[in-house]
């Protein structure tokens, strides 16, 4: 980030407050999953534990991450990230405070969409620059693509859901299952373990391993996030309390709630999800009739399923380093911890 941050000054002074925003949001806070997940693939895999090379490999997802967080913010109209402004508002005060022309959201709007293209190609710059051996990082590149596409693909769906999705239809969990698998299941865990995997030469058994692990673990991080994005403390998640409720988001937490509701509460929940202006006591209202509903319990339960599988096919997985093994276990639980 000082080396890109030293190319946009040099480009323009006026890219410098870009620079900032960028290095800032990159390394004052998250919690590194994904490239924890490609580094331990890789040791796994038998790659070796002093390798600078894979070390800027797993930094690229964190690059990767960074940009659809910003890009999902602005999607979102989230005001935080990480307990500060999300980038789009950090750009819309930095207008509004040196009193230039025209529309402060679209200025807003317009950086936040930029600098996050701009993560996303210096992700791609990363990763292929890596120092990995270049054939190995041409074996990696379709999984590491191949997860760029998932995730872009899963974010498109959790967009058209709120707009096109029926609530009443019988595919609704159906549709919350899809989304949950593409923007973050297979894109948290299971392709991380496998870019690792690939990087350092691995079986086809290995990686279809790291998939038997990785897909329902990736599954319950996410259950536990959609519980947080509801009933979670803004104190530990960063952002305001009850914000999936009041970004509209039709999360399998959701789409249970809707299901488990008599009709006069379920109607009541899908008309104001996402509305505009919800207020704090309505969003209380909304997160009590989620918790009425049954759905927390339901999550809950298929959350511990969901460990018993990943946790099963990680004990029987063929690694190569047995410290990859216990490593990975407690990332798996540091995952799906309770944080609420």
């Amino acid at each position: 980030m000082a080396g890109q941050h030293a190319l946009l000054a040099t480009i323009s002074p006026d890219l410098v407050a870009a620079a900032d925003a960028l290095r800032e949001f990159l390394l004052d806070g998250g919690k590194r999953l994904r490239p924890a997940f490609c580094y331990w693939g890789w040791r796994g895999a038998g790659g070796a534990a002093d390798s600078t090379g894979i070390v800027d490999a797993a930094a690229a997802l964190e690059l990767l991450q960074a940009s659809a967080l910003v890009h999902d913010d602005l999607m979102d109209r989230s005001d935080t990230r990480r307990g500060l402004p999300s980038v789009h508002r950090r750009f819309e005060a930095l207008h509004r405070d040196s009193g230039w022309r025209g529309d402060r959201e679209q200025y807003g709007a317009a950086a936040a969409l930029l600098l996050g293209d701009l993560l996303l190609i210096w992700c791609d710059e990363l990763f292929v620059r890596c120092g990995v051996a270049p054939a190995a990082v041409l074996a990696a590149k379709p999984v590491f693509d191949l997860m760029r596409t998932e995730v872009m693909a899963g974010q498109y769906l959790d967009v058209l859901e709120p707009v096109a999705g029926d609530s009443t239809d019988a595919r609704a969990l159906e549709r919350a299952q899809t989304v949950l698998h593409y923007k973050s299941a297979k894109y948290t865990i299971e392709r991380p373990l496998q870019v690792g995997a690939r990087l350092a030469g691995a079986s086809e058994e290995l990686v279809a391993a790291y998939g038997e692990f990785g897909l329902p673990l990736g599954e319950a991080f996410q259950l536990r996030d959609d519980l947080l994005g509801v009933f979670g403390d803004p104190a530990v998640t960063g952002k305001p309390a009850g914000d999936d409720l009041r970004e509209g988001k039709r999360t399998l937490l959701v789409a249970l709630a809707l299901r488990g509701l008599d009709p006069a509460s379920a109607a009541l929940l899908d008309r104001r999800l996402g509305a505009p202006g919800l207020t704090a006591e309505e969003i209380t209202e909304l997160s009590d009739l989620v918790a009425k509903s049954g759905a927390p319990e339901q999550v809950e339960e298929r959350i511990e399923q969901l460990m018993d599988r990943s946790l099963a096919a990680l004990a029987a997985a063929p690694l190569a380093d047995e410290t990859a093994r216990a490593t990975l276990l407690a990332l798996a639980r540091a995952a799906t911890v309770r944080r609420y």
